[in-house]
């Protein structure tokens, strides 16, 4: 995590854009069509904020889901529980997952991208949770790590608190909204926290961009909601099941964690369905948005809010795949197969990139139907699917929901020639037979 923040705290500062530490939301107001917010600055100055819209990313005490009166049910677990980013050694330290489950204690161990550092869950000790506040890598049960002949050399980052399972009742209210945290918490189970607020961040982002920028009606924002919340109800009710599974001191809970687990999931991992299932699940590749008023049609076995299926390609010689063009975060047009004319030429009047991807067998096997007309939402999700490759229901789509493609990043430069710029139709070489 600690690395994730350092990059998009980069990513901020090349946008102009700088972080201010220590500085509180007070109050906001909704009011005239702007968002009116109060701030206290760390010398304990005031400060005032006037915005268009206002989201609350501040965490499971949300100073704005509190402004926004909207309640935040659920429960708590009782014991104290710590996530932590190491440098270690050990068998265990090898780059896959590992689960450790005991009488009293677990232990879960989630690779990290370079050697030797992963991410540690697990509990504190009882004693240190009573006797002070300023808890420290010290403190953590080593019962199961000693187990595991795990040795920590460097603690990264490291952060303790009471898990909680809860879900607010509403993700947006007015022109304010709640993400990650201020909007859903759960257990570590799944190591999903970091993942599901972002993925709020990017569905919001995409979406307040294009209203602010007069792309797109400002009733685009109501999707945020259904698109979001029903993924977090069902993330919180799934990782409470598991939880309380792994953490009950109950005697048939006790029993299936230490004799039915350690049997049947290394049983379940041997088959390659079930790797794979697990890391759609986990890397939340799988989410859609199928029943979104943003979603409609299908194709093959894709279906409008679903996630582009991955394929890698020859693109002009390089080694690259579908989802490159996807880094221009606009609306876009996939065909895999040949484009008709009238897809061409509609997608050239309104300005809307254009990419064809020459037909191959994987295709089919991704799901993806041949000449099919995908039309793409700058989060890389598919909003409308036509299986006839109609260029008519591509405009039908955009119109009645009052879209406007981002004009300017469709007339970019050429992979073929950079010296040269293209009307928005990329055509894009012959897909490469590699292993998924």
């Amino acid at each position: 995590q600690d690395e994730h923040e350092r990059v998009l705290i980069d990513r901020l500062a090349e946008a102009g854009v700088q972080v201010e530490r220590e500085t509180e939301l007070v109050a906001f107001e909704d009011a005239a069509g702007r968002v009116l917010a109060r701030f206290t600055r760390p010398d304990g100055a005031t400060e005032a904020c006037e915005a268009s819209y206002i989201a609350g990313c501040d965490g499971a005490h949300s100073a704005v889901r509190q402004a926004m009166a909207i309640g935040f049910p659920g429960g708590t677990y009782n014991h104290l529980f710590y996530v932590a980013d190491v440098e270690a050694a050990g068998a265990a330290m090898n780059g896959e997952l590992h689960a450790a489950l005991d009488t009293s204690d677990f232990l879960a161990v989630f690779p990290l991208k370079e050697d030797g550092r992963a991410r540690l869950i697990g509990t504190v000790r009882a004693d240190a949770e009573h006797q002070h506040e300023n808890l420290s890598w010290s403190d953590v049960s080593r019962r199961v790590i000693d187990w595991m002949r795990i040795r920590v050399e460097r603690v990264h980052w490291f952060s303790t608190y009471h898990v909680h399972h809860r879900v607010a009742d509403r993700f947006c209210k007015g022109r304010a909204f709640l993400l990650g945290d201020a909007a859903h918490i759960h257990s570590p189970v799944g190591g999903q926290g970091m993942n599901t607020g972002i993925g709020d961040a990017v569905n919001l982002a995409w979406k307040l961009a294009a209203v602010l920028n007069g792309r797109a009606d400002p009733s685009l924002l109501d999707s945020y909601e259904p698109e979001r919340i029903a993924f977090a109800r069902r993330l919180v009710a799934t990782t409470d099941q598991a939880f309380t599974g792994i953490t009950s001191d109950g005697t048939i809970a006790r029993r299936v964690r230490l004799n039915v687990v350690p049997v049947v999931i290394p049983m379940l991992f041997r088959f390659a369905a079930s790797r794979r299932f697990m890391f759609r699940t986990i890397s939340q590749t799988a989410v859609n948005y199928r029943g979104s008023k943003l979603s409609e049609g299908w194709a093959g076995t894709v279906h409008g809010g679903d996630r582009l299926p991955w394929l890698q390609a020859d693109v002009n010689g390089a080694n690259q795949d579908n989802f490159t063009p996807l880094t221009s975060l606009d609306w876009q047009v996939h065909v895999y197969g040949d484009a008709t004319a009238d897809t061409e030429a509609m997608c050239d009047q309104r300005q809307l990139a254009l990419h064809v991807f020459p037909w191959g067998p994987k295709m089919r096997r991704a799901g993806l139907r041949r000449n099919a007309v995908y039309l793409l939402r700058p989060d890389g999700y598919v909003a409308l699917a036509n299986a006839e490759g109609s260029a008519t229901a591509v405009s039908s789509y955009l119109d009645a929901r009052k879209l406007t493609p981002n004009r300017s990043s469709n007339r970019r430069v050429s992979p073929r020639n950079p010296k040269t710029r293209t009307r928005g139709i990329h055509r894009h070489g012959a897909e490469r037979d590699v292993t998924d």
